[in-house]
């Protein structure tokens, strides 16, 4: 890794897994985690210092709250690539770049967006299941919106088990690709 070092800052969500830790450098937002005691092979909160720039903590929080409230529909926060690289980096920039706030593209359809697939004699299936693991290792979810990514016929995963399905849900409901339900909690 390359570049400043990851300082920390925790971020207060009224998401089912609670806050986030979000780890920024110099040149913007490099990881995002929603249980930072589960960032399975990304650096975590343990890894580094919290942020010391006050500027820069007010920003990321601010643009969360501003978010999670549904004022913003974009973050708009400078990124750091450096935990993705090569394929993953490419299809991470794809769905960036093409699925804005309130639309879903499905696993195998972001695969051929992306154009890093050969389509293999097998069929788009295995071209589907890469870029979900490539979903379930995304360094910047939110930011890189991964919740976005469904299946063909539902909602397809979302790390952390039934916690990550929740909140799955929450960020599809509060951009308006799935109804409320009646136990909604988020913006109205």
């Amino acid at each position: 890794m390359t570049g400043s070092p990851i300082s920390w800052i925790t971020v207060p969500t009224p998401l089912p897994s609670g806050p986030m830790a979000v780890g920024v450098t110099d040149l913007g937002v490099a990881v995002s985690l929603f249980t930072p005691g589960a960032a399975g092979g990304l650096p975590s909160p343990a890894d580094g210092p919290p942020c010391s720039d006050e500027r820069r903590r007010a920003l990321v929080t601010g643009r969360f709250a501003e978010y999670f409230a549904g004022r913003r529909r974009a973050l708009e926060l400078p990124l750091d690539w450096r935990l993705t690289s090569g394929p993953h980096r490419v299809v991470l920039e794809t769905l960036y770049r093409t699925v804005p706030y309130g639309e879903t593209i499905a696993y195998g359809r972001l695969a051929e967006r992306s154009g890093v697939f050969e389509q293999a004699e097998e069929g788009p299936g295995l071209a589907a299941r890469a870029v979900g693991q490539m979903m379930g290792a995304n360094p910047l979810p939110v930011l890189v919106p991964c919740h976005r990514v469904v299946a063909v016929a539902g909602l397809g995963g979302f790390g952390s088990g039934r916690v990550g399905l929740d909140v799955k849900r929450w960020l599809l409901t509060l951009e308006g690709w799935l109804p409320p339900t009646l136990d909604w909690d988020g913006p109205a």
